[in-house]
């Protein structure tokens, strides 16, 4: 009886190869829910499987950070230090998420409804 397929067998890179033995991106601007888009003009020559296949994938539109983890089934922690990179050498551009709206003052609310009320 042959033993399952090991990780190693399906093509599995340690993660420390990947990002060049560092643990941290160069910029610690990356939440689950940053957009990253690519830049389609950058040339893709020299760079590595990973960061060429996350070039590949976020040229076909925005993506989360978690949503590029996810289809590359990559670490988070990875992805965060590979972005770092893409967006230092002009590959990537992001953009924070859209903060939630703050709700209004319940005086401010009761105000308007007053006034609101008057009128009518």
């Amino acid at each position: 009886m042959t033993p399952p397929a090991s990780r190693r067998d399906k093509g599995l890179v340690r993660p420390y190869v990947v990002t060049e033995g560092r643990s941290h991106p160069t910029r610690n601007t990356f939440d689950l829910v940053t957009l990253v888009m690519a830049h389609g003009d950058r040339p893709l020559g020299g760079l590595s499987p990973e960061k060429r296949a996350l070039m590949e994938l976020c040229l076909g539109g925005a993506l989360s950070v978690a949503e590029i983890a996810a289809h590359l089934m990559l670490p988070v922690s990875v992805v965060k230090v590979l972005l770092g990179d893409l967006v230092d050498s002009g590959h990537l551009s992001t953009r924070a998420p859209i903060p939630s709206a703050q709700l209004p003052e319940a005086q401010i609310l009761q105000e308007v409804l007053d006034g609101l009320r008057a009128r009518l």
